[in-house]
């Protein structure tokens, strides 16, 4: 995709322009312009429901190269979510399939677990995608969906106002707006939350996730590497290629506290060497591209999603250790969920707002998502131990999944993101 940064940037810079005294009524607003609340924004939009959606960030710093060097693993059940609302046809192309995954344990250079999508009969075990690419898709799509959906950019939620007929947000530029109801997709800090007095059960890992993209000599056949090191994981996800035919892919290289010595400061030779040497040998040379960005990493999640005309959605309501790449994808089956029951609920002339609606989606989406953080948990947890009984059993317990067939489609099946999860108006996209 050739990225229309300048047009699409000044497109919104007319659109805010006009959104600046938008009073006009509207059904649900969205705090929080990221990969879920964008999706969501569409995803309700293009089917009726008139949605506001406020984000701090300005599209034009958003889809700047150095704002966010994050790819995004997206499953086969979220593609069906990103289909639902419009935007897979406006990416697809720039997606990568992952068809092997590789598991790898230590120091040991072979893998001791591959995943391999012939073996269940699928296309990809998911798609990688560049940040940047996905966003561009959604505000193109929220362009389009202009009589339902609303952006309004750069504003910041400061106070909210909750009575029995309205939810009401102010905004920090003297805005207030109104809906019957207002859904927080405002990240692991969620002002939201704070303000709907929910409390969190949450902890640091002491770690962070080095990111960047990175070229290599050799092709990487699609495939995906997880290297459980004692340092922490190293993930290898695949990218399409440059525009000059390089071979790309991208990192997240997982360090612990405290960072001495840490790869961040590393020159751009020794980072090369260090890059070339946690690279199976088949890549080849291997070399950095672009900036390298650091993110902390913890575990947040919500005691309640929702309160009066209010809910929490994707990362507001919990945050998870990148370790299996499944935290956008559990706030996508959100995004799924609530937008099933609003637009159900639209159709019906019924209040969007309303409690028994709200309980029904914390209801159906806790349980998910309180389980995958305990997994995730506990497999950063047992990978990144080096203590020699754990290491033995657990490089034991990798070969005995690979040699039983059942428990390896249970495994490789659970890898796709299965749809099952997903409300029947997204799951027969």
């Amino acid at each position: 995709m050739k990225l229309m940064t300048k047009k699409l940037n000044k497109n919104y810079e007319e659109s805010n322009l006009a959104h600046k005294n938008d009073d006009a009524p509207c059904d649900a607003i969205i705090i929080g312009g990221g990969l879920s609340g964008l999706t969501l924004t569409c995803l309700l939009a293009a089917n009726g429901i008139k949605t506001k959606t406020i984000d701090i960030q300005n599209p034009s710093t958003a889809l700047d190269d150095a704002f966010d060097g994050r790819t995004t693993a997206i499953s086969f059940g979220s593609q069906k979510v990103l289909k639902a609302a419009g935007l897979w046809d406006k990416a697809d192309k720039h997606a990568c399939p992952i068809e092997t995954i590789q598991i790898m344990d230590s120091s040991r250079k072979e893998s001791l677990l591959d995943f391999n999508v012939n073996e269940v009969e699928g296309t990809a075990f998911g798609w990688i995608f560049e940040n940047r690419i996905l966003r561009q898709a959604m505000y193109e799509r929220i362009e389009e969906l202009s009589e339902t959906a609303t952006l309004i950019t750069p504003a910041k939620a400061i106070d909210f106002e909750i009575t029995d007929d309205y939810s009401a947000v102010t905004l920090d530029n003297g805005q207030t707006h109104k809906a019957a109801l207002i859904i927080g997709c405002d990240g692991r800090q969620s002002f939201t939350r704070q303000w709907m007095g929910i409390n969190t059960r949450e902890w640091s890992y002491k770690q962070r996730a080095i990111v960047c993209s990175v070229i290599h000599e050799n092709p990487h056949d699609n495939i995906a590497v997880e290297h459980f090191r004692k340092e922490g994981p190293f993930a290898i996800l695949p990218m399409t290629d440059d525009k000059d035919g390089n071979h790309r892919s991208s990192i997240v290289w997982t360090e612990h506290a405290p960072f001495t010595n840490s790869a961040l400061e590393f020159d751009i030779n020794t980072f090369n060497i260090a890059l070339t040497a946690r690279f199976p040998s088949f890549y080849g040379t291997v070399k950095l591209t672009g900036e390298r960005f650091a993110y902390p990493l913890n575990l947040v999640h919500a005691h309640d999603y929702t309160a009066s005309r209010m809910a929490l959605v994707a990362d507001a309501a919990h945050g998870i250790h990148p370790i299996a790449g499944q935290g956008l994808n559990m706030g996508l089956r959100d995004v799924a969920e609530i937008a099933d029951l609003i637009i159900t609920a639209n159709n019906n002339a019924e209040d969007i707002g309303a409690d028994t609606l709200l309980d029904q989606y914390q209801k159906n989406r806790r349980f998910d998502n309180m389980a995958m953080a305990g997994a995730t948990d506990s497999l950063n947890r047992l990978f990144s131990n080096d203590y020699l009984p754990i290491k033995i059993a657990r490089q034991a317990g990798l070969k005995a999944v690979s040699r039983i067939n059942p428990v390896k489609k249970f495994f490789m099946n659970q890898a796709m993101g299965s749809a099952g999860l997903l409300p029947a108006l997204i799951k027969d996209q």
